[in-house]
C-alpha cells in the first residue's frame, strides 16, 4: 500500500519530518512524498537514503514534485 505525505505548503526542515515518522509508524513500504520546492525534494531524498530506502521516481509537475520511495 502506498502512504501519500502531502508537504506541499511547508518549509523543511517538516517535510522530512513528515517522511521519518510516516517510515517509523507505518507498515506501509510504498510513500509518494508531494513537495513543492527544489530544497525539499533534495533534503527528502537524502533522508529516505538514509534509511535505507530508494527513491524510484521524481516527477516535476508545475512548481511540484512528486517523489516515490520504496522502502
Amino acid at each position: 500500500m502506498t502512504k501519500t505525505i502531502d508537504a506541499r505548503g511547508l518549509s523543511c526542515p517538516q517535510p522530512v519530518l513528515m517522511f521519518l515518522e510516516a517510515v517509523k509508524s507505518a507498515g506501509d513500504t510504498e510513500f509518494e512524498v508531494l513537495v513543492d520546492t527544489e530544497a525539499s525534494k533534495e533534503n527528502v531524498s537524502r533522508a529516505a537514503e538514509s534509511q535505507n530506502c530508494k527513491v524510484t521516481d521524481i516527477r516535476e509537475s508545475g512548481d511540484e514534485y512528486h517523489l516515490t520511495i520504496v522502502k
